[in-house]
């Protein structure tokens, strides 16, 4: 299945994952998804992420949700930002803060990619890609 864009396919299936309940996700991988989860888990929106091999042979991107006490998700709301048919590009002085701190932006920079705060801190800009709260 050829999808165009991948990174919203990611953050469709977490929102839906979390909605349904579910403990865990699984996606196929790339470097830039994997990046992604990473960026999420050390921001605590997400427990743990891992790659896995399927019976076919494909490599998965299993990523492992994060409730709180009451069972509500820690994943509020996810956003694509920036999309194949129309690009968002922000200076380091435009990077939006999310629901004022508490959610996160995700930006693909000439340094990587990463979050909101470390690309406040290096003073560099880029592609919005995500928000997530």
């Amino acid at each position: 299945m050829s999808l165009n864009d991948p990174i919203a396919d990611m953050l469709t299936r977490i929102r839906n994952a979390c909605a349904s309940k579910h403990r865990r996700v699984d996606m196929p991988l790339s470097k830039m998804k994997l990046e992604i989860a990473r960026i999420l888990k050390e921001n605590n929106f997400i427990q743990d992420y891992r790659t896995v091999e399927n019976e076919d042979g494909k490599h998965l991107l299993r990523v492992i949700l994060k409730y709180a006490h009451g069972g509500q998700s820690v994943i509020r709301q996810t956003k694509r930002v920036s999309t194949p048919g129309l690009r968002k590009y922000v200076g380091a002085q435009e990077i939006p803060r999310v629901r004022n701190g508490l959610g996160m932006a995700i930006l693909s920079t000439s340094k990587g990619i990463m979050s909101d705060r470390d690309a406040r801190s290096s003073n560099t800009g880029g592609e919005l890609l995500a928000l997530v709260w």
